[in-house]
């Protein structure tokens, strides 16, 4: 018996088409790294972990990022990669436990780029293997660091300048995120999306800081998106016409939250559009707080509209928001060492989903902290404590 919907809540639990992807609700479970795939295959407790939500009632389950087919796309043995027959298969499994439990998925594909070595910290067997490789930067910078939780001496030990990416390497890049998406459709997965955000290879050709090329990839913003829309367009046709393709992007980076790649909706029309043209279904905004205007010094109720509300408007297609749904304090502040405080914020996720803003809400650590979620939040129940020492733990115990 399907469980009602509490009054107000209605917004949450309509159901949702994009291409062949058909959703119960508009709730996604956000990507999260987790780094428990021992020599990068997923097994049964990565099974239950992603199965555990879709029984719990979320209607999409996004993975955590998954390294695409290409040597440095991924700084962690543990992290989980897309890649060869065999990853194929242990994924398939994933994908038929979610799908049994009623849910859909799709797979985060990745390629950390610049900001290779921030998780080889943690895998002390492969940590000094790891980091004499060179990591994929389209222009061998790793970016100014600005506000980031980044310690002083890994800023200085990541910040050298190194060769910047071939023009063959740059093609390497693209069919490698073009053959693990065929690998994804091959595991079951019932589409995909790009991590385009945060400081990673997509976005480092968007941020000028970090693309200063003079040929044909660098340049004005138009010419900086052409390789995220090359990339779209290859996950595209790799794909096929009916599958879904997400692309998760952000005004900030990891090497700076104050980082903007458009200074205003003409700017963010460009660099989205381009996107939207070469592919991209749903634009999933990825911000601090999911509430958070995009340009507030915009005149009117422009100055109110969230990043997500800017992507929808401007390209016509879906768009989702992340970012603090029933948590006061942000992913940053937290990983500053802020105390997590709860802070039901839910009915402001409804009003911003009913005024036309987004159509979709990814939600991460409440994730973490109750499977079932999705129950709590269709009954408008108290939110579940997150406990970031007990809830973030690894999903196996650490190697040593």
């Amino acid at each position: 018996m399907t469980q009602s919907v509490a009054p107000g809540r209605e917004a949450l639990f309509q159901p949702l088409e994009i291409r062949s992807l058909q959703l119960a609700n508009r709730l996604a479970m956000s990507p999260m790294t987790r780094m428990g795939c021992p020599d990068a295959l997923p097994d049964e407790v990565n099974r239950a972990y992603y199965a555990s939500r879709a029984a719990g009632g979320t209607g999409l389950v996004v993975t955590e990022g998954i390294g695409v087919d290409h040597p440095t796309s991924v700084d962690h043995s543990w992290i989980p990669r897309l890649d060869t027959p065999e990853s194929v298969e242990a994924w398939r499994l994933v994908t038929d436990a979610v799908h049994a439990a009623g849910g859909s998925i799709i797979a985060q594909l990745w390629h950390v780029g610049p900001l290779w070595g921030a998780n080889a910290r943690f895998d002390k067997p492969n940590r000094d293997r790891l980091m004499e490789m060179r990591p994929m930067r389209p222009s061998g910078l790793w970016g100014t660091p600005g506000v980031t939780t980044y310690s002083e001496r890994s800023v200085a030990r990541w910040s050298p300048e190194i060769e910047p990416m071939t023009e063959a390497e740059i093609a390497e890049t693209i069919e490698a995120y073009a053959r693990s998406a065929k690998l994804a459709m091959e595991a079951g997965f019932d589409g995909v999306t790009l991590h385009g955000g945060h400081g990673y290879l997509l976005d480092a050709f968007v941020w000028a800081d970090t693309n200063r090329r003079t040929d044909s990839w660098g340049g004005d913003l138009a010419a900086r998106v052409r390789y995220p829309a090359a990339v779209v367009a290859a996950v595209r046709e790799a794909i096929g016409p009916d599958a879904p393709l997400f692309y998760r992007f952000s005004q900030h980076t990891q090497q700076d939250y104050t980082a903007r790649k458009a200074e205003n909706p003409e700017e963010l029309g460009i660099y989205l559009g381009a996107l939207a043209e070469a592919g991209v279904d749903l634009f999933d905004a990825s911000t601090r707080r999911f509430s958070d205007p995009a340009f507030p010094d915009l005149e009117g109720d422009d100055g109110k509209v969230t990043l997500a509300g800017w992507a929808r408007r401007l390209t016509g297609k879906a768009s989702g928001a992340v970012g603090g749904v029933g948590i006061g304090t942000s992913l940053r502040e937290q990983k500053s060492g802020a105390e997590v405080r709860v802070s039901d914020n839910v009915d402001s996720v409804v009003e911003l989903m009913n005024r036309g803003e987004f159509d979709l809400i990814s939600v991460g650590r409440l994730h973490l902290a109750d499977p079932a979620l999705a129950g709590i939040l269709r009954s408008a129940g108290p939110l579940p404590e997150f406990i970031r020492e007990e809830h973030e733990a690894p999903l196996r115990a650490p190697q040593s």
